[in-house]
């Protein structure tokens, strides 16, 4: 059997072995940007040798132009429909993808679903782009990436995987209705059934000036996430795996 392996660099951004293939998720590579510094370690320089990079939606803590700079020219990266101009003259090799294409990008299979999340850059914004997921197929092995999305997603056609890597918190003050809490992202990885479920989009930013304001915030959607979601797969047939930020996991058949 094929390798796979995982390795999370901090909140959506992690690079996933699928046999000889690294896919990069959601490149965030620096440690402070708008209202928001990382408490964690900085991701190393390994993190931009990727063979294909997925891009889930807009918001800048997921199509993040300095870190997608950092790539090496002609990486393969699938953006949602309507967005590649914002990669214009980087030297990627860019492919736009909508809900419901299949295509297949460096020997990668590639299933593209909705994700249930706003498609505004930001809230002033009028560049706009549907926010996607991602189910792939590579060297036998498979891999769903939702992006950000809300608890209605509808995950009816999305078969079953080896790895689900799912996010499952925030920075607040709420999560809202277009984000999935760690119950909440147990419960679409059931639906979809995946051998193994590692918990991201928790415990690395959080908002300037706020470390001790709202303790209890704080705590519920940046500091305890990544075990709730483990008690909550705890009686499935799913195994959960706690990642250590930069820190290589492989995963067993």
């Amino acid at each position: 059997m094929s390798t796979l392996a995982v390795t999370w660099w901090g909140h959506s951004t992690a690079t996933i072995e699928l046999g000889p293939t690294r896919v990069l998720t959601d490149p965030l590579l620096v440690d402070r940007f708008v209202h928001l510094r990382r408490h964690a370690s900085s991701p190393t320089v390994e993190v931009v040798a990727a063979d294909l990079v997925l891009v889930s939606h807009l918001h800048i803590d997921h199509f993040h132009l300095p870190s997608l700079r950092r790539l090496g020219p002609g990486t393969p990266v699938i953006v949602p429909a309507g967005s590649r101009d914002l990669l214009a003259r980087t030297g990627l090799d860019v492919h736009e993808a909508s809900p419901g294409e299949r295509l297949t990008v460096a020997g990668v299979s590639v299933e593209v679903t909705r994700a249930d999340h706003p498609a505004t850059r930001h809230r002033w914004s009028r560049k706009a782009a549907q926010p996607v997921g991602f189910r792939l197929e590579c060297a036998g092995r498979s891999l769903w990436y939702p992006g950000d999305t809300g608890p209605s997603t509808d995950v009816s056609g999305v078969r079953g995987v080896d790895l689900a890597l799912v996010p499952v918190g925030g920075w607040g003050p709420t999560l809202g209705d277009d984000h999935v809490g760690p119950e909440e992202a147990a419960e679409l990885v059931r639906r979809v059934g995946a051998r193994w479920a590692v918990p991201v989009h928790w415990g690395t930013f959080w908002p300037l000036g706020m470390g001790r304001v709202a303790p209890g915030v704080r705590r519920h959607l940046f500091e305890t996430p990544g075990e709730r979601f483990l008690d909550a797969v705890e009686h499935d047939d799913v195994r959960g795996v706690l990642a250590e930020q930069g820190h290589r996991i492989v995963l067993d058949a």
